[in-house]
């Protein structure tokens, strides 16, 4: 009889240790590892900056867009823009002209 309330008294914390260990180590893997865990959210912010780089060349992209259509639709149309425009289409060089070809 004694050494069965002696095991209980062993027995029953160690089981409840355990078991709340158990779930603490549960919740703390989930808080790290998780769908909304500290490395996902460094994979998050990751790409909001990869985005972003990416994002700025597109707008630096579409402002260089903008200014050579302005020059082409404006009042006074710059001929040197005008004339480039249009031998890169046709694929026409005067006689005298050196081509260079640059592979982008």
């Amino acid at each position: 009889m004694v050494i069965r309330r002696r095991l209980r008294a062993i027995l029953i914390p160690l089981v409840l240790y355990a078991v709340s260990g158990a779930a603490a180590s549960y919740f703390v893997w989930h808080a790290n590892n998780g769908s909304r865990g500290l490395k996902t959210k460094e994979e998050h912010r990751q790409r909001i900056e990869a985005l972003t780089v990416q994002l700025d060349a597109v707008k630096d992209e579409r402002a260089a867009w903008e200014r050579r259509v302005r020059m082409l639709a404006s009042d006074s149309i710059e001929r040197d823009l005008l004339e480039e425009q249009s031998r890169t289409i046709l694929g026409r060089v005067q006689k005298d002209e050196l081509v260079l070809f640059f592979r982008k």
